[in-house]
């Protein structure tokens, strides 16, 4: 497969790295292609974007109720944010990303879903740490959340950033759970098979946790790749 050449759509100066988002129209595929990298490291594209989607869609379909408030950990490219919102039964949804670029980027419209993110109104957009937030013991007038939905890190063990290892801990799940309502749900996507040592840390403050194998046919090498989804409740 012919492989064309990106355009170069913004580059940014992070913490973590230099942020670079990039176009390309692919002719054999037919579709118009968007990635981001970190330095020298790829994080999203838009080709793959099956995962991303499941996370609010598993995520949710675990919470009972109504008038859903939902938190998204990592904007991205959008795709779970989106998802979460065809959910009709989500009131409110605050996504949190710590990358100004990356929201710059929706609000300017540079991304397929940015219009369709931006334009609801029960979408807010902050620039925050997601990690940090987790870490602080809420106060009462804090939201508690339905759903806490997190796509950030490549995987429980393999973190974008060494300051997000310990929400991996037994101590920092526990810590996030506290923004959680009764019954709440936190789903979280990983690009590894499922992490058996996890899934133990996560049962020992969550009920009932569980990963998801969700499959996707990948278009560079014709062949099927996998990401995880793991769905646990307070």
């Amino acid at each position: 497969m012919r492989i064309h050449p990106f355009e170069e759509l913004d580059w940014q100066q992070t913490a973590m790295g230099d942020l670079t988002l990039r176009r390309r129209t692919d002719a054999a595929l037919g579709v118009e292609i968007f990635e981001v990298k970190l330095g020298e490291e790829y994080l999203m594209s838009s080709l793959f974007t099956v995962a991303e989607e499941e996370l609010a869609t598993l995520g949710l379909a675990a919470v009972e109720g109504d008038l859903l408030e939902v938190l998204v950990g990592g904007l991205g490219l959008g795709y779970t944010a989106i998802a979460a919102l065809r959910d009709s039964r989500v009131s409110t949804m605050t996504v949190i990303d710590t990358m100004p670029a990356v929201i710059d980027w929706h609000q300017r419209g540079l991304l397929p879903v940015s219009s369709e993110l931006t334009s609801d109104p029960r979408t807010s957009l902050v620039l925050d740490d997601f990690f940090a937030v987790m870490r602080r013991e809420p106060e009462a007038a804090d939201p508690r959340y339905d759903a806490i939905l997190l796509d950030v890190d490549h995987s429980p063990r393999h973190q974008l950033d060494p300051s997000h290892a310990d929400l991996y801990t037994e101590q920092g799940l526990f810590a996030l759970s506290r923004h959680l309502k009764p019954s709440g749900v936190f789903a979280l996507w990983s690009d590894d098979p499922p992490d058996q040592e996890f899934m133990a840390m996560m049962a020992l403050v969550f009920a009932e946790p569980a990963a998801h194998v969700v499959d996707f046919d990948n278009p560079l090498t014709g062949g099927v790749s996998s990401n995880t989804v793991y769905v646990a409740h307070t």
